[in-house]
C-alpha cells in the first residue's frame, strides 16, 4: 500500500500542473482575442487623403470630407479575404488603365499666347496631348466661347449671377460638389430650370490623381448618382478636377465613365473672398484674355466676379464671340 502521504503529494502535483496548464491557456486566448482588427492600407490610406486636401482646398469647407472619412474608415475594418476578393476584382475592372501614367499634373495654365488671335498656348500643347481622352484645355477656333463657374461652396452670390446670365441670355457651367448641392438644392435647380449645365466637380473634392482608382470612381458616381435621384433623372456628363490635379490615367477613368474632363485656357486668383481683387483690374484682367474657343474658369464665391459678370459677356460678344452651352 502507498502511504497516504505520497498519494497526496503526487495528486497535488498533478492538480497545480493542470492549473498551470489552464492558466496559460486562457492567457493565450485572451491575448489573441484583444488584437486589433488589420486596416485595409488602401481604405485606411484613402481616408486619409481625403481629409487632408480639406486644409490646402481653397473652394470647399472641411465639414464636407467628414462623411467620406467615416465611410472609408469603416471600409477598413472589412475582413482579409473579402479585402482580397475586392482588390482582385477591382483589379479586373481597371486592368485595362494599368499601363497608363498615375503621375500627377497640376493644371493652372499660363505662359505666352499667340500674337495674331491672343489664344494661350499651353492649353493647345495639351489638348493635342490629351484630347483622346476627352479632355477640353481649349475649344476650336470657331467664333465660340465657354463660361463656367466651380461652385465647391455658396458664398451668397450664385443667385446674382444665375440673374445676369438670365438678363443676357447667356448659358454657363456649374461645376458643384456633393456638399454645394446638398446644402442649396434650390440653386441647383434654377440652373437646370434656366437651360444651365450641372457639371461633376466631384463628390468629397480630394486629389483624384491621389487616390486609388476604385475610389476616385467612386467620387464621381456618388455625386452622378445623387444628382440623378434628386433633380428628376438629371444626367451630368462633364468634370472638372479639383484643384486642376490629374494623371492620365484619371482621364481615361473619366472617359470610361462617360464623362467629358473639362479644364480651362483662362483662370485668375478670384477663388478668395477675403484677397479679391479691385473690380476695374479684374474687368480688365479678364476681358484683356478673351479668345475665340476660350473656355473661362470663374469661381462663384467671388463678389468681383460678380459685379463684372455683364460687362464681361458684353465684352465677349463685342468680339464677335458667341456665348455657348457646352457642346464640346
Amino acid at each position: 500500500m502507498v502511504p497516504f502521504s505520497k498519494t497526496w503529494k503526487k495528486t497535488s502535483t498533478a492538480v497545480c500542473l493542470a492549473a498551470l496548464l489552464c492558466a496559460a491557456m486562457s492567457a493565450c486566448s485572451k491575448d489573441t482575442n484583444s488584437q486589433s482588427i488589420p486596416q485595409d492600407p488602401v481604405s485606411s490610406s484613402s481616408g486619409s487623403s481625403s481629409s487632408s486636401q480639406s486644409s490646402s482646398t481653397p473652394d470647399i469647407p472641411s465639414s464636407s470630407y467628414s462623411d467620406s472619412s467615416a465611410e472609408s474608415s469603416s471600409q477598413g475594418q472589412s475582413s482579409g479575404s473579402s479585402s482580397q476578393k475586392d482588390s482582385q476584382a477591382m483589379g479586373n475592372e481597371f486592368s485595362q488603365l494599368a499601363s497608363l501614367d498615375a503621375t500627377r499634373q497640376d493644371w493652372g495654365h499660363g505662359g505666352p499666347r499667340n500674337a495674331d488671335d491672343n489664344r494661350p498656348t499651353s492649353p493647345e500643347t495639351f489638348q493635342k496631348k490629351y484630347g483622346q481622352y476627352d479632355a477640353d484645355f481649349i475649344a476650336p477656333k470657331d467664333k465660340k466661347f465657354y463660361l463656367t463657374f466651380d461652385e465647391g461652396y455658396e458664398n451668397g452670390y450664385t443667385a446674382q449671377i444665375l440673374d445676369v446670365l438670365k438678363e443676357k441670355q447667356a448659358s454657363a457651367v456649374f461645376f458643384v460638389t456633393y456638399d454645394y448641392v446638398q446644402r442649396n438644392p434650390d440653386l441647383v435647380q434654377r440652373m437646370i430650370d434656366e437651360g444651365h449645365t450641372v457639371g461633376n466637380h466631384s463628390y468629397t473634392h480630394p486629389c483624384m490623381a491621389q487616390i486609388p482608382l476604385s475610389q476616385a470612381k467612386e467620387e464621381v458616381m456618388k455625386l452622378h448618382d445623387y444628382v440623378k435621384e434628386n433633380f428628376g433623372g438629371y444626367e451630368m456628363s462633364l468634370f472638372r478636377f479639383p484643384m486642376g490635379q490629374y494623371s492620365e490615367q484619371c482621364l481615361a477613368l473619366l472617359q470610361s465613365l462617360g464623362y467629358r474632363s473639362v479644364f480651362w485656357s483662362f483662370a485668375y486668383q478670384d477663388w478668395d473672398p477675403d484677397n479679391q481683387m479691385e473690380p476695374s483690374k479684374a474687368l480688365e484682367k479678364v476681358t484683356g484674355d478673351i479668345h475665340e474657343g476660350a473656355i473661362y474658369l470663374l469661381h462663384a464665391v467671388s463678389k468681383t466676379n460678380t459685379e463684372i459678370l455683364g460687362d464681361v459677356i458684353d465684352a465677349v460678344r463685342a468680339k464677335g464671340l458667341t456665348i455657348c452651352s457646352y457642346d464640346l
